[in-house]
């Protein structure tokens, strides 16, 4: 059997209805997460938590240039993960976006993650979150350039949709670089 590890992408409070950058339905998943992050602590599989931890001057924010309104702003409640996410106590925190001039969007621009994924001889990622058609996808295709087998739960991202097939996209672009397209069903992952 290959070494599994499970990814959980940007799934905070700003990324929820009611944050300074909401994905519509973005809360729904959490469920769906959850019972994911249950079956890999049955499988005993390393659990990753990513996270946007962005200083409150970056190049990322509209304020200074960048594309997006303020958010994940490092120590306040919009940067938690979401309140209902049930993560275990040893799982890995991954913080991105942390500097002033970059804007992370994939887990993997935190150079410490695919040391962290080798050290538990990681061959397979399953990666669930938000949002399917910028962060998921991201470190979806990330996770793919550093040669690891990747299955997207679908079931369990969300996408913004700013127009209304971006999250169809970014599906279809990352099929076409090798990740496998799953829909979450209990015990389909053991």
């Amino acid at each position: 059997m290959k070494s599994t590890s499970l990814l959980v992408v940007d799934l905070q409070n700003d990324f929820c209805p009611g944050g300074a950058l909401p994905v519509r339905d973005g809360h729904k998943i959490v469920p769906v997460v959850n019972m994911l992050i249950a079956c890999a602590e049955s499988a005993c599989w390393p659990i990753f938590a990513s996270r946007c931890w962005h200083p409150e001057t970056t190049s990322h924010f509209n304020t200074s240039g960048g594309q997006w309104p303020p958010h994940c702003v490092q120590g306040t409640r919009g940067a938690e993960l979401h309140p209902k996410l049930k993560l275990i106590k040893s799982f890995i925190m991954i913080s991105k976006g942390t500097k002033p001039n970059e804007d992370a969007y994939s887990a993997f621009d935190e150079p410490r993650l695919p040391s962290e994924l080798r050290k538990r001889k990681t061959k397979r990622l399953i990666v669930c979150g938000l949002a399917t058609d910028y962060c998921v996808k991201a470190t979806a295709l990330d996770a793919r350039r550093y040669g690891f087998e990747v299955a997207l739960i679908e079931n369990a991202c969300a996408a913004v949709n700013i127009n209304p097939d971006d999250g169809e996209k970014a599906l279809a672009e990352m099929q076409q670089a090798g990740v496998v397209i799953e829909t979450f069903a209990p015990f389909a992952f053991e």
